[in-house]
This record gives C-alpha cells, sequence and structure tokens, in this order.
C-alpha cells in the first residue's frame, strides 16, 4: 500500500525541487524553513512535469528507536531509509555550520590584526631627539650627515677611539650605563681583535655617554669584545660577558662602578673545547640563564648552576635559507621571547619568536636595515649608516624602550684609520609597548586560526 502523496514546487529556473524542509541542486542539499515531507528524490523530474512525489517523514524519536532496516508503521523502507539519509545529511550539516562559524570568527580576529601583521620591528623605532645639535663638522662619510655626535658614544674627533657594542643598564642611581668595547682608530676597523671593555655612563638614555675606562685594566690589559651585560637575580650584582677575542668570559660586581672580577668562563654540556662568539645572554622568567651565540643554537643553564653553566643545547632558533647570520640579541617581553639577528653581508636583520624561548622559532621579518630611513631624528632628518651591527636593547617596564646598535660609516674594509670615518654606538627610541600589544594580536590570531583547522570529532554516522 502506497501512502498518499502531495505535490512538491519545482523551480524551473533555479533547477530546485522543493520537498520536505529541503532543496535539492546540484552539488547537494540545502535545508528549507517550511515543510516536514520527505522527497522521493528518484522520481524523474522533467521540464514538461509539474509535480514531484513526496511521501510524509516519520518522526526523529521513531528513526532513533527504530532499528537500520526495521517496518515503522505507515512508511515503506526506501522512505525510512531516504529519512535517515536525509538526518545523517542534517548532522553534517550542523557540523559544517558549527565549523563555518568557527572560521568565521577566525577571520574577523585575523582581519582585527592586519595593521599588525603587515608591520614589522622596524616600524616601531621612533625619532631620536637631538640632545646636541645636528652638524657636519664631525667624522664621517656623507650618508650620516648631518647627526647629532651627542647620541649614543662616540670619539666626536675621531682621534682616539672607535667604540662597539653598547648594552645599557639603568643603575640604582638613575644614571645608565653602557657596556661597551673600544680599539686604537689608527688601526681601522681591525683594530677590533685588539679591543678591551669600557664602562659609559650618561644621565640620559639616548646620550652623550661618557667613557669612564676600562672595566678590568688588570686581566689581560682589559682585553674584551662582543660586551654584553645583565642583572643578576637575588641581589647578586650584575655580569659582564664577553667573546670573541676571549673563550666567554664572565666578570661580576656588585656594583655598575666595580670592581669586576672573574667568575669563571661559560661551559657547554658535552663540549669541553667550546669558545663562545656574539653571545647574547638572557636571565629568564623562570630563573633559569639562557645564550644565544653566533651559531644560533638556543642553550639553557638552570638556575641552580648559574650564569657560568654547564648549558644545554636545546635546539636551533635561526632560519635557513638567510646567509651570515651573527651578531643575536635576545629578550623577553609581551609574553614571547624575541631574537633580533644580523645578516651581515646582506646587511639586513631579522627579528624571531618563540613562546617558550627553547623551540618554535618564527622569522617575523625585517628587524631593520641600514639603508632604510629608521635612523631619524625629530625635526625629520634621516641617517643612513654603513653597517649597523651588535644590537642591544634596553627594557623599561617589561617593554623595549631603546635599541642600541654599533654603527659604522662605511665597508669595514674601507675604514683603515686615521681617515675621518670610524664607528661609535647609536641609540635609538623604540615603541615597545605597542610592538607588544601588536605582537599579541597576532599571536592570537594564529592561535585562533591554528585550533579552527585542528580536525574535530565528526559526528557519528548510522550504521
Amino acid at each position: 500500500m502506497r501512502f498518499p502523496t502531495k505535490p512538491c514546487s519545482i523551480r524551473k529556473r533555479a533547477s530546485t525541487l522543493e520537498c520536505g524542509g529541503w532543496s535539492r541542486k546540484a552539488g547537494g542539499l540545502t535545508p528549507l524553513s517550511y515543510g516536514t515531507a520527505a522527497c522521493d528524490l528518484k522520481t524523474p523530474v522533467f521540464p514538461h512535469r509539474r509535480k514531484a512525489v513526496c511521501a510524509p517523514s516519520p518522526s526523529p524519536t521513531a528513526l532513533q528507536d527504530a532499528p537500520r532496516h526495521s517496518k515503522i508503521p505507515g512508511h515503506d523502507d526506501r522512505v525510512k531509509n531516504r529519512a535517515y539519509a536525509n538526518m545523517n545529511c542534517s548532522m553534517r550539516l550542523n557540523s559544517l555550520k558549527t565549523l563555518s562559524m568557527t572560521l568565521m570568527l577566525a577571520s574577523l580576529l585575523i582581519a582585527a590584526t592586519t595593521r599588525a601583521a603587515d608591520k614589522t620591528l622596524m616600524d616601531y623605532f621612533l625619532p631620536t631627539p637631538i640632545v646636541g645639535a645636528l652638524t657636519t663638522n664631525v667624522w664621517g662619510a656623507p650618508g650620516i650627515f648631518p647627526r647629532d655626535p651627542g647620541n649614543g658614544l662616540e670619539d666626536v674627533t675621531m682621534t682616539n677611539w672607535c667604540y662597539w657594542d653598547g648594552q645599557i643598564i639603568k643603575g640604582p642611581d638613575g644614571k645608565f650605563h653602557m657596556f661597551a668595547s673600544r680599539w686604537d682608530q689608527a688601526k681601522g676597523h681591525n683594530g677590533w681583535f685588539g679591543s678591551v671593555a669600557v664602562h659609559a655612563v650618561s644621565d640620559n638614555p639616548v646620550g652623550p655617554y661618557v667613557d669612564k675606562g676600562m672595566y678590568w685594566p688588570d686581566s689581560l690589559g682589559g682585553k674584551g669584545h662582543n660586551v654584553t651585560a645583565l642583572v643578576l637575580p637575588n641581589d647578586e650584582g650584575y655580569a659582564v660577558i664577553v667573546s670573541e677575542t676571549r673563550p666567554g668570559a664572565v666578570f661580576v660586581s656588585k656594583s655598575l662602578d666595580g670592581p669586576w672580577t672573574i667568575k669563571g668562563l661559560l661551559t657547554v654540556e658535552g663540549q669541553t673545547n667550546w669558545r663562545a662568539s656574539n653571545v647574547s645572554l638572557l636571565l629568564r622568567p623562570d630563573g633559569d640563564y639562557m645564550i644565544v651565540p653566533r651559531n644560533g643554537r638556543v642553550m639553557i643553564s638552570k638556575a641552580a648552576d648559574g650564569v657560568c653553566g654547564p648549558y644545554k643545547i636545546v635546539g636551533p632558533a635561526f632560519p635557513r635559507g638567510i646567509p651570515n647570520l651573527e651578531d643575536p640579541v635576545v629578550w623577553y617581553g609581551g609574553g614571547l621571547y624575541h631574537i633580533v639577528v644580523n645578516s651581515w653581508s646582506t646587511r639586513t636583520a631579522y627579528h624571531l619568536t618563540s613562546k617558550d624561548g627553547k623551540t618554535n622559532w618564527v622569522n617575523r621579518g625585517l628587524a631593520y636595515d641600514p639603508r632604510k630611513n629608521f635612523v631619524r631624528y625629530t625635526d625629520g632628518t634621516i641617517n643612513h649608516w654603513d653597517k649597523m651591527e651588535r644590537p642591544g636593547v634596553l627594557l623599561e617596564n617589561g617593554h623595549v624602550k631603546y635599541f642600541t646598535l654599533a654603527a659604522l660609516d662605511v665597508e669595514k674594509n674601507q675604514e683603515r684609520g686615521n681617515d675621518t670615518h670610524g664607528s661609535k654606538v647609536v641609540v635609538i627610541p623604540f615603541d615597545g609597548e605597542a610592538f607588544d600589544r601588536d605582537m599579541a594580536k597576532i599571536i592570537a590570531a594564529e592561535d585562533a586560526a591554528a585550533a579552527a583547522a585542528a580536525p574535530t570529532n565528526a559526528p557519528a554516522e548510522n550504521k
């Protein structure tokens, strides 16, 4: 016995068969807001035919309670099987709706961060205040004129010293202490092989910094290069690390004004002959020490083992495919670990981030390029140094406030000494608060996109 049928509307223009709450189109079914009948989709529909056959659908309760091939009073197996197909299709559609909603929310979040994502670290450098006066009556190549000799640390006359490195620590006296290296300018840039570590002080973070002399004149004549420093925990004082010309020597003092005594050498687990080069050092929020040397391998020393180590290699940080990376600086800010590392041959530096500081480092793109207009004064004047290396950061309230960079006005092999060329340490303001705020948006968008793309448990199909 066949059940009474009822007509279904056919929209020829849209090639659509509407019936039982569903719209049949090429490519699948879509739900309608009306109707309760299941359509006999096997019934041929031709342009000259205006009716199709439909039968009432069984209730969802009846379908759930009945075995897959059992008889339901008033319905044959074909109708029941089609109803099961409709119900499974509905479950799939609901799952797709949920996924679509998740993706839509992720898309909105990503769209909200488009402006932040279009920026790189270099976009957060701020105009540098003029602390002295802009002048051309000073050493240097034309690209750095006019400039302010009162910025950072330099020998204004270029008759004595070339300066390099330049990490800053703000002291309890409110003064700013710079840890740098210097060498005889008459020897040209290659004089750095004989550089010594020096202490410079300023009342202003931008400068001018006054050279106070060598940190440890009685240790190898003050020898030191790749100078960096940090504040030790638990009121232990300060540590200064030098590498390249010395094998990772660590000096400590209770005061930024010294005296400084050697504590030991940096050591790496399983590498008795390891020699430090271009080391950047960080005291992590968890109390452990972290170094990143020239080779880009992240190394950790447990708090109990101290600043000298032994350090354990936990993984690489630098991206592949970028040549001649060196001079990393590592810091923690805005809930992320950051590295800026310089490609000396391409004169371009890159910004990397990691959530745990050990793994999954992401290349965020350009950090700085001396050919770009990022070294600018508050009056709009721009300087283009030939080389800008050895980046350092000064944090304030957890955000980078200033970058330091060792700057050279010509190619290194063109700086031969006694030639009106040389190097100095420049200090550039940085909007670390906006930078960390935008980075947080980018990370949130990435996390949302990853969650939306992650596989979800699909609804089980009736067998």
